[in-house]
Formats: structure tokens, C-alpha cells, sequence
């Protein structure tokens, strides 16, 4: 399992694996969550984490009626595998 914190005062969401920080990072503008963002090193890359990372966010998005800009290129790529989040799309 994957925890994942929304760090709302720093506009990104984050997990710490194995002592290893990830992030997410994203800007509000004009109701929509633009994520510009996904880290993950490559110490603890290949678990998930990016996928968790981006589910959590998007899932935020859902909760409070934001569209989404995938601006970071992993994000755009998780959209398009997950069709289930075609609808949040800006």
C-alpha cells in the first residue's frame, strides 16, 4: 500500500518510500488542476507510486469539480490508459 499525503499549502501530493521523497505537483488556475509534475527517483521507481500518486490527484480533482491539464507527460499518459478519467480533462 501506497500513502499518499495532499500537501495543499505546497500544491503537490507526496509519498515517502523507503526514506524516498515522490511528488506530484500541480497550480489551481481558473478551477482546474494543472499538473506540471510527477517525480519519482529511480531508487524506488517501477513500484506504482507515479500511478498512485497521479489516481490520488485526479481523484481530488474529481471531489472538488476541477477539470485537469495534464501537463506533465506521465499524467497525460495515465489519463489515456485510465479512460475513467477522460471526463476531467480541461
Amino acid at each position: 500500500m501506497i500513502s499518499v499525503i495532499h500537501d495543499t499549502d505546497r500544491s503537490r501530493f507526496t509519498s515517502t518510500v523507503d526514506g524516498v521523497l515522490c511528488v506530484l505537483d500541480y497550480q489551481l488556475q481558473n478551477g482546474a488542476m494543472a499538473i506540471t509534475h510527477t517525480g519519482v527517483p529511480s531508487a524506488v521507481g517501477g513500484r506504482g507510486i507515479a500511478a498512485e500518486l497521479t489516481r490520488q490527484a485526479l481523484l481530488t480533482a474529481r471531489e472538488n469539480g476541477w477539470k485537469v491539464r495534464p501537463y506533465c507527460s506521465y499524467a497525460d499518459a495515465y489519463i489515456r490508459r485510465h479512460p475513467e478519467y477522460t471526463d476531467l480533462l480541461a
